[in-house]
């Protein structure tokens, strides 16, 4: 284990030990958007990590979910969600983590996702593979994607953005797929990709902080993970699609599905 990955570990570790403190307990709520919340613990573990990662790392870039954000290095920027999953964490269902990605010079280069419920760590650096709780993981190998089972989520403008929603892209994947399940932790739903739990993800309108450690995490567990053409996966964009590689092209063909109704409802 590099030293990086040792430091982010322990730091996601950390965060995780005060979301279980926490859990169960009367929290501070304010409202983001009509269902997007942050709690006091959110903050508290990203004043946390912000700290650590300050000392640790000193100079380098910030890129927070909750505002925590810090200029320097531009060629070294680390990406972090605190409490990914804070509506499942105010009501205590237990499916929630911490992600901690570091971008080095635009290229995702190290990555941790802590679940604290479970006590499991992934962590992955770039050409150097993935590993759950330090032993090497690799993505399913399930072939078809009638076989297989998939993840995805829903945005918090869900009710605000009715042509890009994901409910249609949902009922298409039910028909297709083995299964189709929601857990509400995009961050944990990657990492369950990259250990073979899940065999494909989608999903609209998600962070950086989201998905960063979770893109690389997945790319060295030798899986794939596009946009939903399959062209490059930009952080940054509108959406992203992951697989074990074996059942891609059939997931973009149904995500094609979509694409086409609208082109048509738009036309008519």
């Amino acid at each position: 284990m590099s030293d990086t990955i040792a430091v982010i570990s322990d730091i996601a570790r950390k965060a995780g030990r005060i979301q279980m403190e926490c859990l169960g307990r009367a929290l501070r709520i304010e409202y983001k958007g009509v269902i997007d919340i942050v709690t006091d613990v959110d903050r508290r573990c990203e004043e946390m990590i912000l700290s650590e990662l300050g000392r640790h790392f000193p100079g380098d870039e910030i890129l927070a979910e909750e505002g925590g954000v810090r200029s320097g290095n531009a060629a070294r920027r680390w990406i972090v969600d605190p409490l990914d999953g804070t509506v499942n964490f105010a009501h205590g269902f237990p499916f929630f983590c911490v992600s901690i990605a570091l971008e080095e010079d635009g290229e995702l280069a190290a990555g941790a996702i802590f679940d604290p419920n479970r006590d499991e760590l992934f962590t992955a650096e770039k050409g150097k593979g993935a590993q759950l709780n330090g032993k090497r993981m690799q993505v399913s190998t399930i072939p078809e994607l009638n076989k297989a089972m998939l993840a995805t989520g829903f945005a918090y403008n869900v009710r605000e953005v009715e042509r890009l929603d994901n409910l249609d892209n949902f009922g298409n994947f039910v028909k297709r797929a083995c299964a189709v399940r929601r857990p509400g932790s995009a961050a944990i739903d990657l990492a369950w990709l990259a250990c073979g739990r899940i065999d494909g993800f989608w999903e609209l309108f998600l962070k950086p902080w989201d998905i960063a450690a979770g893109v690389l995490i997945i790319r060295e567990a030798g899986g794939r993970v596009t946009s939903f053409n399959g062209g490059p996966l930009d952080i940054f964009g509108t959406e992203i699609l992951a697989s074990n590689g074996l059942i891609h092209e059939e997931m973009q063909e149904v995500l094609k599905i979509r694409e086409s109704c609208i082109v048509d409802r738009g036309s008519s």
